[in-house]
């Protein structure tokens, strides 16, 4: 064993290693020098519960920054901020003794009814990789602990702890594995919690291939794999798989288990110490408690984050910001009961809790500023006459109405999964009469996800304000006045109805098993494939200034892309610009978005500032995952590369040439005459071979239509096949030299030795 555990050590004491001591410790081991290591809920702030024990959110926990969750998060695009909210997280959890925070989570948005989108970043793998490494970085530069979750395809709340997510090669690979694998390989977190639910029949507490082979084998990860609370069903086949850690732990159960699995034969005991040796050196990373975090610093930060964050979605007539002088009517019940965060797991005791009405009431230069609920925050709230009539009253004395719509508590959470994308009724009756009173209306938008939105075309003002933690009150205030400049971008598409999306006829599933069918057509993906109507694309996101694209230049640049332009702000105020980079490949041979986003950057101008911007996209962004070699391929071809303000917002383009990479394809009797043709030994052997002889097949009788038809359709057809033509020159004997043949110069190419060709695949009919 390794030097870090003693030799003499039971297989109880080793086994007693692998499971939780409680509902949130491991078990330590005081013999071996080994201590108890405290993990606890994140991802957007500590929930160290102080009492009883639970994973839902419902008991009690200590006070800490409840930071905008990933729903905003995500929507700033900005990877610094990220990195510092981590951070800022890992201090107040240093400052507890927690050695892991459970977080980020780098699911992807697969449909938006699910119940805890709000805890995800994008339905991008691309965002949710680079955003999800940021916030590691963040919490391990503090020496606490990261547990990227949930591992994987964990897409959606019903039937979460035994579903089977019944996903094709590519899209598992590009879309719902990428974001994880990019943090794996970027930001090296300490641990990975793996997912309740089945992938392809098998649960992922069990599954070898995923925690083993792609894990650990293909993408280099050299932590711990603890199962999500409750997700084993068998130790000692989670074990065998590489699942290290079982929390919250069965000690009473599983410990016997492992030991009796050993004793047996059934579990080698060699598997038990490899995973005993990475508890050992996880454990030896705890660091003891160190003085207190600063909040009134962590309360700013999650007000900024808040703020950028928040999408300007709408502004007809530039009636935001509101100006000095303005009088302001407010209207709806959360801008004095603020929700700010989703429930379940993540549900953190805020230190405090901002509100839009006293933060804009304490803004000076305003005009009056007059309060109305307007409505209940009940599931089933239904109109009332009172609170009507006073919120139509409100708003008819304004110069500017806001006006506050979204969703109750109740509708989203972890453990189910929302019914539809509607708002509530009473909310859009309420807004229909404070139009007519006032037209001058600005909606902002609260929840942790997306919704149908009937009014958009007839409000001059939206914004997306989403869940802004505990300062987000402030950061909507700070927004709405100018104090800040909206920057925010949409990290998933807000379609017009639930019937558009992607997943709508294939979620949740049913009979415990739910089918990926939109394969690689995740989000706008799907929408800009089909080219259909959306009510705010991926990447949308509206700004007080203007900004202006000029001098597209795009090079190879090592095994990838660099791509720069010139970027002015052109308008009268600073501001923040993020520029996405998207590729698209028209042509291509396989099934691909017209343009997927293959890098972002943050750039804040003053009016008037140009600067050059430089994107990098990395060999792997440009690939797609190649069932036929069961890897990445970068096609051969001409790629288009745009600079955009979203996926549907293109400023610039250009093209550039690329080698990609030679897949050979596997020659055989049911090897097509176009895939043999395309191949650069195959096509060669071929023509070295047959020569014109197969003019008489596709047609040499001088009509180029014909020939030209029987081409096409002799591109499909196995070679094998040609020896069913009467009067054919292809034989079966002629056949097997050719695929020997081919066989042979791609052996030969390989060693750097020519081989000469010899024979004939063509003969007579007498073989």
């Amino acid at each position: 064993m390794n030097a870090m555990i003693p030799s003499e050590l039971a297989v109880q004491e080793k086994a007693s290693l692998t499971t939780g001591r409680d509902f949130w410790s491991t078990s330590g081991l005081e013999s071996a020098g080994l201590p108890a290591v405290i993990l606890t809920d994140g991802p957007h702030g500590l929930r160290l519960q102080a009492g009883a024990s639970d994973h839902l959110g419902l008991a009690d926990s200590v006070p800490a920054t409840c930071f905008p969750p990933a729903v905003t998060l995500g929507s700033s695009f900005d990877v610094s901020l990220l990195e510092r909210v981590g951070a800022a997280i890992g201090a107040e959890a240093r400052a507890q003794g927690v050695g892991v925070v459970l977080g980020p989570g780098v699911n992807i948005k697969r449909s938006p009814l699910c119940g805890r989108n709000f805890e995800y970043l994008s339905e991008d793998p691309l965002v949710s990789g680079v955003l999800g490494s940021a916030l590691v970085d963040g919490l391990q530069s503090q020496e606490v602990g990261a547990s990227v979750k949930h591992f994987a395809a964990n897409n959606q709340e019903a039937d979460r702890m035994r579903v089977s997510a019944d996903v094709d090669p590519r899209p598992l690979r590009e879309i719902y594995l990428r974001a994880f694998e990019r943090v794996v390989r970027n930001a090296s977190p300490w641990t990975v919690m793996c997912s309740y639910n089945r992938i392809n029949g098998v649960s992922a507490a069990e599954n070898r291939w995923l925690l083993t082979d792609v894990l650990r084998e293909d993408w280099g990860f050299d932590g711990i794999v603890v199962s999500d609370w409750g997700a084993v069903t068998d130790r000692v086949r989670s074990l065998n798989a590489g699942l290290d850690l079982e929390m919250p732990g069965n000690p009473g159960n599983s410990i016997q288990r492992i030991s009796d699995a050993v004793a047996s034969g059934e579990l080698e005991e060699s598997v038990l110490d490899e995973a005993v040796v990475r508890l050992a050196e996880f454990a030896k990373r705890a660091r003891p408690a160190t003085g207190p975090a600063d909040l009134d610093a962590n309360h700013a930060l999650a007000r900024e984050a808040a703020g950028k964050g928040i999408v300007l979605l709408k502004n007809d007539g530039n009636l935001l910001p509101v100006r000095a002088g303005t009088n302001v009517a407010v209207v709806g019940e959360f801008a004095r009961t603020p929700r700010y965060q989703g429930a379940g797991s993540s549900q953190v005791n805020p230190t405090r809790v901002e509100n839009l009405l006293d933060e804009l009431g304490s803004v000076p230069g305003l005009g009056t500023i007059e309060f109305a609920p307007g409505y209940s925050l009940g599931v089933d709230a239904a109109p009332e006459a009172e609170l009507f009539a006073e919120a139509v009253a409100v708003a008819g004395r304004a110069d500017t109405v806001i006006f506050l719509l979204g969703l109750p508590s109740a509708v989203e959470s972890e453990g189910f999964d929302r019914a539809d994308l509607k708002l509530p009724a009473v909310q859009l009756a309420l807004l229909e009469q404070v139009r007519a009173a006032n037209p001058k209306v600005a909606v902002a938008l609260v929840g942790g996800g997306v919704v149908e939105m009937p009014f958009a075309d007839d409000v001059p003002a939206v914004l997306a304000a989403w869940l802004g933690g505990q300062a987000g009150g402030g950061a909507l205030a700070d927004v709405v006045t100018g104090k800040v400049n909206p920057s925010g971008r949409l990290a998933e598409t807000i379609p017009l109805r639930l019937e558009d999306t992607p997943a709508a006829l294939d979620f949740p599933g049913e009979h415990g098993h739910v089918r990926y069918g939109e394969g690689i057509f995740v989000g706008y993906r799907w929408h800009d494939a089909r080219k259909a109507a959306v009510r705010y694309p991926f990447g949308h996101g509206l700004s007080y200034t203007d900004f202006e694209y000029t001098d597209l230049a795009v090079e190879k640049y090592d095994d990838g892309l660099r791509a720069t332009v010139t970027l002015r702000n052109s308008g009268g105020v600073a501001g923040r610009e993020i520029v996405q980079l998207y590729v698209g490949l028209p042509g291509s041979g396989v099934a691909r978005a017209p343009r997927s986003l293959a890098a972002f950057a943050c750039f804040e101008l003053a009016a008037g500032e140009s600067t050059r911007v430089e994107l990098l996209v990395d060999r792997s962004e440009l690939a797609y995952w190649d069932t036929r070699v069961e890897g990445w391929t970068v096609e051969p071809g001409t790629y288009e590369v745009s600079a955009a303000s979203s996926s549907r917002d293109v400023r610039l383009s250009a093209g550039i040439e690329l080698a990609g990479d030679v897949v050979p394809v596997a020659i055989n009797s049911e090897t097509t005459l176009g895939e043999l043709m395309a191949d650069p030994i195959g096509g060669a052997v071929m023509a070295q071979f047959a020569g014109d002889a197969l003019s008489g097949i596709t047609g040499g009788s001088g009509d180029d239509e014909a020939s030209a038809m029987m081409t096409s359709m002799l591109g499909s057809m196995p070679i094998g096949r040609l020896l069913n033509f009467p009067g054919s020159p292809m034989t079966r004997e002629g056949l097997d030299q050719l695929i020997g043949a081919i066989h042979g110069a791609r052996a030969a190419a390989a060693a750097g030795v020519p081989v000469p060709l010899r024979g004939s695949a063509v003969g007579d009919s007498r073989g």
